[in-house]
């Protein structure tokens, strides 16, 4: 009984293995061919985003000798460490305030490579980089692409909150877009909820799908105690997704 058992399901559990294999693979293919085009011997300065398409970047980054003299600007913890575990020049804001280039990862990206991201809570520092690259490069697989923001992304999307303020916005949310349905993150290794790097709180709300990211994005930080909103707006210059065969579609803004 047991051997049919096991039988019955390896070939399930086969299939997801290579499914997140395949996943891996256009996320490192996109990573590579964005660091090998975009990250020239000539900058001082490039920012690192977070999420779990950047690691593939930094390693790509290290193997790379022309690179050793940049500074790396980090958008989280996580990337902090990830610079620092390659030997990478760490650098901060404070000291350069201009960055050459900054790559980073989506949760979704539309046809005007406008953004959903903050999955990993940190897009309050990651929108600051990125407001202060000269470029903006987002790497993601083919599964982050998508004509309108709010249809692939179904998690919502995340706005960074002031603790003491989470309750009054989501009042606010409820009144303000009705069919709205905001959700305090809650932590899955720790009680209570999701801290970002900044000490603060995520409300994740889903819209459904959103024709006006701009407009929305517009409205949401205008509420008291929004810290900052997962919608990246004429930001991005360039989208790498890579495919689970290799293959790599580019798009440029414009």
């Amino acid at each position: 009984m047991l051997y049919f058992l096991v039988k019955a399901i390896t070939p399930s559990v086969t299939r997801r293995h290579l499914s997140t294999t395949a996943i891996e693979q256009g996320k490192k293919a996109a990573a590579y061919r964005a660091v090998d085009e975009v990250v020239h011997s000539s900058l001082s300065v490039v920012g690192i985003g977070s999420g779990s398409t950047i690691r593939y970047a930094v390693d790509r980054i290290k193997d790379r000798q022309d690179l050793a003299h940049v500074t790396y600007i980090p958008t989280s913890f996580q990337s902090r460490m990830l610079i620092q575990d390659a030997n990478l020049k760490l650098g901060n804001l404070e000291q350069h305030p201009a960055i050459d280039v900054t790559i980073d990862g989506a949760d979704e990206v539309d046809s005007q490579l406008n953004c959903i991201k903050g999955g990993g809570a940190c897009h309050l520092q990651e929108k600051i980089i990125a407001s202060a690259s000269k470029r903006f490069i987002i790497i993601a697989d083919d599964r982050k692409k998508s004509d309108t923001l709010g249809v692939n992304w179904t998690k919502g999307v995340p706005i960074e909150v002031l603790p003491m303020a989470f309750s009054v916005i989501m009042l606010h949310l409820k009144t303000y877009f009705p069919s709205a349905a905001p959700k305090l993150r809650m932590a899955t290794e720790k009680a209570g909820p999701v801290v970002t790097d900044n000490g603060n709180f995520i409300l994740d709300v889903h819209f459904g799908p959103i024709s006006s990211p701009s407009d929305l994005e517009n409205k949401l930080i205008r509420i008291p105690g929004v810290i900052e909103v997962g919608l990246f707006c004429n930001l991005t210059d360039r989208a790498y997704f890579g495919s689970s065969d290799g293959s790599i579609h580019v798009a440029n803004r414009g």
